[in-house]
């Protein structure tokens, strides 16, 4: 890929930076249900005007537009501030997903009200034995006597926005006879059904992002089924991969809120931090580090705009990215030291990020795949290494040792 705008894209980009100039709004409010709002109607206002979901096709409410395109929104758009984005699992994962292997009465219903803000989703997979070993999953899903429905019984956690979430994808286990990725369907559900329960979990930063979900004699039809009977474990990859794009790009204190942090803070002697060599070192680490992850999420970008599925190389990013925040905001805490916590002029306006990051980073390392699961992905996809051991690979899941 050509990273310089050609003349076509500089005028893009001149054209979202006077939209955003006149359309971002003043006053995003403090309280969850006003942030909320203002988040729908951000949603809203830039998908009236094809900024919603830049690449997704015309036939779907998107203006067909390219990788390039949606890259140049992102950056423009990362310049302002504007409401929380509690659209990313669904316009990230859950949506192209259905798009991909959903039938046409399912398209029509949800794709466009979700890139307008109107609706949000979540993504149902991990389970309390069943998280980076998603073919591990118990949840049941069984034919109801008679009839075509299917009723789900389990239990999902760590799932991201539940308590905000419309509908949701959930995989579920529809025959135990058979190795465990062989006998996994999905589904989509609806989060306000009476038999859906979410109880957010409490998260050391005070946060609650994510929900232990219960689902008891959950009814869906069989219209819900998102693929084939059996074929859960395939469409599963979908939202995988699209999900290691999405988790690639981090939220987090970054490399140059570190820059102007340190050049804020006295360092030995009284001069600024940043004239410390070993730190300086790191700072051109992580800004090599964000590069390579922009331009790998480019390539897979322009894998999506072409009809691709993202491949395993996305998990590249996630690894660096999950890490990368760990170790920055580490550094950045450790080198404010007191004048992280006190007010005074060498106060960076980032100090409270850096804070935040520090709680948040750990678990960046286990959502979206684990650094060990990712690690053997790249091994065996990527570089063609010989596979792990399996020793269940062509057990019937019901014949597992389940270690109890």
């Amino acid at each position: 890929m050509d990273f310089n705008d050609s003349p076509e894209d500089a005028e893009y980009r001149r054209n979202v930076r006077a939209w955003l100039d006149q359309n971002v709004p003043k006053k995003i409010g403090s309280t969850e249900h006003e942030k909320l709002a203002a988040a729908k109607d951000w949603q809203a206002k830039k998908a009236a005007v094809g900024y919603g979901c830049i690449t997704w096709p015309k036939e779907w409410g998107g203006p067909g537009g390219t990788a390039i395109q949606n890259v140049i929104f992102t950056e423009e758009e990362s310049n302002y501030q504007v409401p929380p984005n509690p659209f990313r699992i669904g316009l990230g994962m859950c949506l192209p997903t259905v798009m991909a292997v959903g039938d046409e009465d399912t398209k029509k219903r949800f794709v466009g009200p979700a890139m307008r803000g109107e609706e949000i989703w979540c993504q149902l997979f991990s389970e309390p034995s069943a998280g980076s070993d998603l073919g591990a999953s118990r949840t049941r899903a069984v034919r109801a006597d008679g009839k075509s429905d299917w009723i789900i019984n389990g239990q999902k956690v760590w799932t991201t926005l539940a308590q905000y979430s419309d509908y949701g994808i959930v995989i579920c286990r529809t025959d135990p006879n058979v190795p465990k990725h062989k006998g996994l369907t999905m589904f989509w559900v609806d989060m306000k059904d009476p038999g859906v329960k979410v109880t957010p979990i409490r998260q050391m930063s005070g946060g609650a992002e994510f929900n232990e979900v219960f689902l008891a004699d959950v009814r869906v039809k069989d219209s819900q089924r998102l693929g084939a009977v059996g074929g859960g474990w395939k469409v599963s990859l979908i939202t995988l991969m699209t999900e290691r794009l999405a988790v690639g790009k981090l939220s987090g204190a970054n490399w140059a809120q570190f820059l102007d942090a340190a050049r804020r803070t006295p360092g030995i002697g009284g001069t600024p931090a940043l004239k410390d060599q070993s730190l300086r070192e790191k700072l051109a680490d992580w800004y090599v580090q964000d590069e390579a992850i922009k331009h790998t999420r480019n390539r897979a970008m322009t894998a999506i705009s072409k009809g691709q599925i993202p491949g395993p190389e996305n998990s590249i990013s996630k690894i660096i990215a999950a890490t990368k925040l760990q170790e920055l905001s580490h550094a950045a805490v450790e080198m404010l030291d007191q004048y992280g916590i006190v007010s005074g002029p060498y106060l960076s306006e980032s100090a409270g990020q850096f804070h935040a990051t520090l709680l948040t980073a750990p678990g960046l390392r286990i959502a979206g795949g684990t650094d060990e699961i990712l690690r053997n992905i790249l091994a065996e996809r990527v570089l063609g290494l010989p596979g792990e051991i399996r020793v269940d690979k062509d057990v019937a899941f019901r014949d597992v040792p389940t270690g109890r």
